[in-house]
């Protein structure tokens, strides 16, 4: 089985990369800016809120390891999907909680699973996270990929 990707937005791409690297079945991460309407977006084009764009991250992943219920559940546990375009200190539409989905059963199952995180109450409040088909993904600039694995120390982590 050929290796599958998903798209997801939630707040600051670094953290969203390294939480979703750790994941076994997880072939690789790259981050990037999707969502938007300028084409081959800047890091400093994003972050003025003007391109439409989100932080995200694309995954690739391998199914017969990690399923994409999974990287769902994985999603709703790294962020606050009830606080519209922020994330802790982070504010702007960059930063906003969004689903990008490829197929259609990506799209069923990433209504399902906000739909339970809903009812749940688990968040005490509204989810706000977009579910949208997945658009045109700009990888980041370099200095952005793997961020936190090449920056352990001067994170502190």
């Amino acid at each position: 089985m050929e290796p599958e990707r998903a798209t997801f937005a939630a707040g600051c791409f670094w953290g969203v990369e390294a939480a979703f690297a750790e994941v076994a079945g997880v072939v690789s991460t790259r981050v990037g800016y999707t969502g938007g309407t300028v084409e081959h977006p800047t890091y400093e084009q994003v972050c003025t809120g003007r391109t439409g764009h989100a932080e995200a991250v694309e995954v690739t992943f391998d199914p017969m390891v990690v399923g994409y219920d999974h990287l769902l559940i994985r999603f709703w546990s790294i962020h606050d999907p009830t606080t519209k375009d922020r994330q802790g200190p982070d504010v702007g539409t960059q930063y906003r909680s969004a689903i990008f989905t490829r197929t259609d059963e990506q799209f069923r199952k990433a209504v399902a699973s906000l739909e339970r995180m809903n009812a749940s109450g688990r968040f005490g409040g509204h989810i706000v996270t977009e579910i949208l088909p997945a658009d045109r993904f700009w990888p980041a600039e370099e200095y952005h990929q793997q961020y936190f694995r090449r920056n352990r120390h001067s994170c502190g982590i």
